[in-house]
């Protein structure tokens, strides 16, 4: 499995999110809990995670949270702007000891999360390379992984067979079979209401055959397969044939479901709602490859667990992440397999994952490993989004790709040099 960066399934930013103000924060309800210590051991840990959109979710937390008898766990579920709230709670006193996020070298250099190694112990053999890398730097392990999401292609078969369209396995196959698809009630391709940039700043780079930084912290977007890919999207949005204005964002799908669309790019924790609306219809597929030294992507996000190094008692918090994430897979299949579908980082645990052995399910699993690839915790957010300025000028203002490539590697060279030196 390769490794690489990218933006996540249901934040279209990632990381290190602008600080919000304390009127933000206080609006995600409910209590820090760091003054209750109503547990036998008179410990409090505070625990955040993002608003899942999966039914029961919330309710899953809270029993995980309940059956901790070594502290008393004040579990917050935070709705809105999780980023900017969960970066604001990391400089506050009151904010989580324990939370859910995405690593980055931010949160590393400037002391925000503290090392997992000691309590990961034997445990490590058990996770994936990629998911390990996505959570270190330097040789230490920061986060714990919780779920793995795979981001593909799903498309609805009858359609498709209706129009005498193979599922495309190329830029070029993807932009034809759009084109074809698209009729006055149905659009050929759903990539996102902003009519792809997301899509096309997050997945196109792997899929040319590149990644956004090398394995020596080296550019790797600046040439010209990666600007030939960005003249493909442009070509993609201009056939007309990309849903816009949907109901909902790509990652529910609503409108794959209501057959608004043929093909979509969507992710594994949505196969149960797919399967419930469209039966066996529907099937899936990588990212295609873009030109000749191009190769199929999936995108493998994810969500991770940290221990902020402001945790009222941090001895204390990295023993409850190890009892829920490290020691106790019966609750990390549950969260894993029964609200959506997400691959358990566990090896152990995605082998006899009876849900993900069969059908669509077991392809993504196949797909996964053959193509996919995780983020690169060196690439920052300010890197992000530098890159997807440069994507945005080219596929939507046209402004020449070699130019804007070049230019956003120049700002991400500086400042690696600057973090890295």
């Amino acid at each position: 499995m390769a490794t690489g960066n990218a933006f996540n399934r249901r934040l279209f930013l990632r990381g290190a999110g602008g600080l919000a103000a304390a009127s933000a924060l206080a609006a995600c309800g409910g209590n820090t809990g760091r003054e209750d210590s109503s547990s036998g051991s008179g410990k409090t840990i505070s625990q955040w995670y993002h608003q899942y959109g999966e039914a029961g979710t919330q309710q899953a937390a809270q029993k995980y949270a309940d059956a901790y008898k070594d502290a008393k766990i004040n579990m917050q579920w935070v709705p809105g702007d999780y980023d900017n709230k969960i970066s604001s709670g990391l400089l506050a006193s009151d904010g989580p000891d324990v939370f859910e996020w995405h690593f980055n070298y931010q949160l590393a250099k400037s002391n925000q999360v503290v090392p997992l190694d000691d309590i990961l112990g034997d445990a490590k053999s058990d996770y994936s390379e990629a998911d390990l890398f996505s959570n270190s730097l330097d040789g230490k392990v920061y986060g714990i992984r919780m779920i793995d999401d795979p981001q593909l292609i799903f498309y609805r078969k009858s359609m498709l067979d209706k129009a005498g369209v193979a599922p495309p396995t190329t830029i070029d196959e993807l932009i034809a079979a759009t084109k074809a698809l698209t009729t006055k009630d149905v659009k050929g391709l759903f990539i996102g209401n902003d009519g792809g940039v997301a899509w096309a700043a997050n997945h196109v780079v792997p899929a040319a055959g590149h990644q956004y930084l090398t394995s020596d912290r080296k550019v790797d977007f600046n040439n010209d397969a990666v600007a030939s890919a960005m003249l493909k999207v442009r070509e993609l949005m201009a056939t007309k044939g990309l849903l816009l204005g949907a109901p909902t964002e790509w990652w529910d799908p609503s409108a794959f479901n209501q057959g608004l669309c043929a093909i979509t790019r969507q992710g594994l924790w949505a196969m149960p709602a797919v399967q419930k609306a469209l039966g066996d219809d529907f099937g899936v597929i990588p990212t295609p490859s873009f030109g000749a030294t191009g190769k199929p992507a999936i995108y493998l996000g994810g969500w991770s667990t940290f221990v902020s190094a402001k945790a009222k008692d941090v001895d204390a918090a990295k023993a409850f992440v190890k009892w829920l994430w490290i020691d106790n897979t019966e609750y990390q299949e549950d969260w894993a397999l029964n609200y959506g579908f997400h691959i358990p980082p566990r090896k152990s645990l995605a082998a006899k994952a009876a849900k993900l052995q069969s059908g669509p399910a077991a392809e993504t699993l196949k797909l996964t490993e053959q193509y996919g690839w995780v983020d690169d915790p060196a690439f920052t957010q300010t890197m992000r989004t530098t890159f997807t300025d440069a994507v945005t000028n080219i596929v939507q203002k046209n402004k020449d790709p070699k130019s804007e490539l070049a230019g956003a590697a120049s700002k991400v060279d500086a400042e690696l040099k600057s973090l890295f030196g």
